[in-house]
């Protein structure tokens, strides 16, 4: 195994170009045995283990610097950097080259030449959906750094690629008169000339200046770049000597690699999307594995109810960024592909696009997961609330999301989002509420966010509440909900905490302290007389929430009753990768850990 004596990039350069294709070999191996076990994100770090490994072997790593765009295509350079044993993360996407070229600038500023190192940023086709990517490609040629942007197109981000950008990629791909430009000429001119070494260079510099011919708009030139490619980005004899060459190379340079999603795993590679971000799953057959019996998750139940909503109003459209089985929006893109717009990696654009729906009569739905909608701030104030325009935010993922990793937790949303005017927030105790919230939703003529979390739907029964077979709604706006009354102790609580809260109020409830529970069902706007009656007659009052506590909802709760209250949430920290049970165990937020801080404040 030569993987088991590879500690750092430095044990790489050691081997023969020969046995690099077994190190890809073995890398595979390991991801998916792991991911297999733990879940995570298998298809695109199974298509760039060669890139990877190319890279490392090229560049001198880890004096050079790689930036890689999103971690989910990074597993295999965490293995090859030392933590083998603990490989599995991600992050955003988009802001690569920027970031590189702080680095190049911050370099050629500070250090002498000789100490000047290389930077290399790795994006993906998605990528190149996000305005950032192109912000950061147009100030790269502007200022003629030395960097190499890797661009590794798979004809995939999480879901298929979509628009110009796309199509543009998949133009050079697909041309055979570029792909065998300089292979025919080379061979026309040796099998006619002698010494025709000369002429060669000279017609390959001719074939430089002709690109604009054969590729429309040679955008990445014309941004200040220098294009080469595209490479087959699993062949590691053509990508090595390739690299090594464009290296000596100075200026801003773009190389092109084409890879496969989910190379060396026949699952992964028939069907990608299933496989970019997975649970545990069945190495032989290819089978997420599930437990018998779970219940529908929430972004199941918003799935099901849109579709059912949009069989009845037609107006309803709905926008994703390049999410729609991760959304739960699959389903109404089949049932409705007329009304269904996937704009790619792109929220900021997709949430002004449906400002511009909704100004022209349309009730357009943006599911969005928490942690993206942050990318989307100024235009959810500027184009959305600021107007007064009717755009429904389906907020996936809020509060903690677990394995996906620190940079995917959606804490923060509460925070941002309360202080926007116009902008009514929501979130369910369950999924019936869920459905109940997203039918007000539209019957609303304001912006509406509706946060809910990854993760199953609770037993409703615990809230008193019956399953029904047809939705009698009774919300209002504003308007919370008492589940039970005391004397005690009061706590608000919302969203994921509302059932945790009633839990912990019968668990004291058998130690002798009455509580009321009040499901506040709005984050804004509150009802602030509900709350300021129940605090007047309790002594103390609390607050719970599945979001950082400053600024949060219990900030918003102590802004409008004279009491102090106590608030239960997350600490302003970045919360680290773990289990979403383990991690709310952590931090308190289970009926358990409720019931002990209650208690403990009681005295």
């Amino acid at each position: 195994m030569l993987l088991e004596k590879i500690s750092s990039p430095k044990d790489l350069r050691k081997l023969a170009l020969e046995q690099l294709p077994q190190v890809a070999a073995e890398i595979r191996e390991r991801i998916i045995e792991v991911v297999s076990r733990t879940g995570g994100h298998l298809a695109s770090s199974l298509g760039a283990v060669e890139l990877i490994i190319a890279l490392h072997y090229c560049l001198d790593t880890p004096r050079d610097k790689i930036i890689f765009d999103v971690g989910h295509q990074a597993y295999a350079h965490k293995i090859l950097t030392g933590r083998n044993k603990d490989f599995v993360t991600c992050g955003h996407s988009s802001n690569a080259v920027s970031l590189a070229l702080g680095l190049a600038s911050a370099r050629d500023y500070a250090l002498s030449p000789g100490q000047r190192f290389k930077v290399a940023a790795v994006i993906g086709d998605g990528s190149l959906s996000g305005g950032l990517c192109f912000e950061g490609l147009n100030n790269t040629g502007h200022l003629k750094k030395d960097i190499m942007v890797i661009l590794n197109t798979n004809e995939m981000s999480i879901a298929p690629n979509v628009g110009a950008i796309s199509t543009y990629l998949n133009k050079i791909i697909s041309l055979p008169i570029y792909n065998r430009f300089k292979d025919s000429l080379e061979s026309f001119v040796k099998s006619r000339l002698p010494k025709g070494d000369r002429i060669i260079k000279l017609a390959i510099k001719f074939e430089e200046n002709l690109k604009g011919l054969f590729i429309p708009g040679m955008l990445f030139e014309e941004l200040g770049f220098r294009y080469f490619g595209p490479f087959d980005g699993h062949n590691l004899h053509t990508l090595i000597p390739e690299l090594k060459n464009i290296l000596t190379i100075k200026g801003p340079r773009l190389v092109h690699v084409v890879t496969k999603k989910g190379k060396g795993y026949y699952f992964a590679e028939s069907d990608p999307v299933k496989f970019h971000g997975t649970g545990p799953f069945d190495l032989e057959a290819g089978a997420v594995v599930n437990k018998t019996g779970v219940p529908s998750t929430y972004t199941e139940i918003f799935g099901r109810k849109l579709v059912e909503l949009s069989r009845i109003n037609k107006k309803i459209v709905a926008i994703t960024a390049a999410m729609p089985e991760g959304t739960g929006l699959d389903r109404f893109r089949d049932m409705y592909p007329e009304r269904f717009f996937d704009v790619g990696i792109a929220e900021a654009h997709a949430v002004s696009f449906s400002a511009g729906l909704a100004k022209e009569g349309l009730r357009p739905v943006v599911a969005l997961y928490s942690t993206f909608l942050q990318r989307a701030y100024d235009q959810i104030i500027e184009d959305v609330a600021l107007q007064n325009l009717p755009v429904v935010f389906a907020v996936d993922r809020a509060g903690i999301v677990g394995e996906d990793g620190v940079t995917h937790q959606g804490i923060f949303d509460i925070s941002f989002l309360r202080t926007i005017p116009n902008l009514v927030i929501m979130a369910p105790k369950d999924g019936l509420e869920l459905e109940e919230m997203l039918e007000f939703a539209f019957g609303q003529v304001v912006p509406v966010a509706i946060r809910y979390p990854r993760d199953k739907i609770p037993n409703s029964c615990l809230a008193g509440r019956q399953a029904k077979s047809q939705i009698q709604n009774t919300l209002q706006l504003g308007r919370a909900e008492v589940l039970r009354e005391g004397k005690s102790f009061a706590i608000i609580a919302c969203g994921s905490m509302v059932l945790p809260a009633l839990e912990a109020a019968q668990i004291l409830e058998k130690e002798g302290l009455l509580g009321t529970v009040i499901n506040a069902r709005f984050i804004k706007p509150l009802d602030a007389g509900l709350f300021r009656r129940i605090a007047a007659g309790v002594n103390l009052i609390f607050t719970a929430e599945e979001g950082i506590i400053d600024g949060g909802f219990g900030s918003a709760v102590s802004e409008i009753i004279n009491k102090p209250v106590i608030r239960i949430g997350l600490p302003c920290e970045f919360i680290p990768h773990g289990k979403r049970e383990l991690l709310l165990e952590r931090f308190g937020l289970t009926a358990k850990g409720i019931a002990g801080i209650i208690k403990t404040k009681h005295g």
